[in-house]
């Protein structure tokens, strides 16, 4: 006996539907890589006009890497990413301008953070692990306690 289930219905072998279904996914392609390719027009602009010096070409750091105040917090976006900043001065076109940096007081509490989240999970991870242990020696004895009893 032949299986059935793998079969296309055939409402959906009419050429009309079948013109539908194309239509329908050609519109639905055309909408996504039509969004994509206008996406990446766009962003190819912007990247030319803002794009700052020191990715461009060589620079030299002026000013080591600091910790931002509240006024340059608000002031200078390089500031927004890490918190610290470090003034750089590009040697073609000789323009000083700010880049986030990141420093190493910064990195150390980042890393100790990462060591008590680590901790934490360990010490959860033990604590269920001596529970579940506990409950199922408990079952196992109280398996066995039955098994005596009937006997």
């Amino acid at each position: 006996m032949e299986s059935t289930c793998w079969r296309v219905p055939l409402a959906c072998c009419r050429p009309r539907v079948l013109a539908l279904h194309a239509l329908f996914w050609g519109l639905v392609a055309l909408r996504v890589f039509g969004a994509a390719l206008l996406a990446e027009d766009k962003l190819s602009a912007v990247k030319v006009s803002i794009t700052p010096c020191w990715l461009l070409e060589d620079f030299v750091v002026t000013t080591e890497c600091s910790q931002c105040d509240a006024f340059q917090a608000k002031t200078r976006p390089a500031c927004g990413r890490t918190g610290y900043v470090e003034k750089v001065n590009c040697t073609k076109s000789n323009r000083d301008e700010y880049k986030s940096c990141r420093s190493a007081i910064m990195e150390e509490r980042l890393f100790w953070k990462f060591e008590a989240a680590v901790l934490s999970v360990t010490a959860l991870s033990a604590v269920s692990v001596v529970l579940r242990q506990r409950r199922l020696d408990r079952l196992a004895s109280e398996k066995v306690r039955r098994q005596i009893e009937s006997i």
